[in-house]
């Protein structure tokens, strides 16, 4: 008797990949380089955003909030420190406590608001 989403010719994956509705997912239409064009469009807007904001972070924080450039400089370094090391607090905390795959959906979301 077959099953209703595996084929014999080998069509699904073996690895147990299963698709957004819970189902085999097909060879042909996922992974391979389909992706590799949102994460590295996704890293690329992620890192002019970072540079751009840091490069200018140390003027806006003298000027409106009228902090001395020693001061400044420390609050930049402390935000570079934070968005360095809370990826990988959060890495730890999926895959020790929560599990990588049911965490990963949630991962823009909590990227964007960080």
């Amino acid at each position: 008797m077959k099953s209703n989403y595996v084929e014999e010719d080998g069509l699904y994956t073996e690895d147990g990949t299963v698709d957004i509705y819970k189902r085999p997912a097909n060879k042909l239409k996922t992974g391979k380089w389909k992706a590799c064009r949102f994460i590295l469009g996704n890293e690329c807007c992620e890192r002019l955003a970072y540079y751009g904001m840091s490069t200018n972070l140390v003027n806006y924080l003298q000027t409106r909030f009228n902090q001395g450039n020693a001061t400044a400089a420390s609050n930049v370094t402390t935000w570079s420190r934070t968005c360095y090391i809370t990826p990988l607090l959060g890495a730890f905390l999926a895959d020790s406590y929560m599990g990588s795959v049911p965490t990963s959906p949630r991962t823009p979301r909590t990227d964007s608001k960080g």
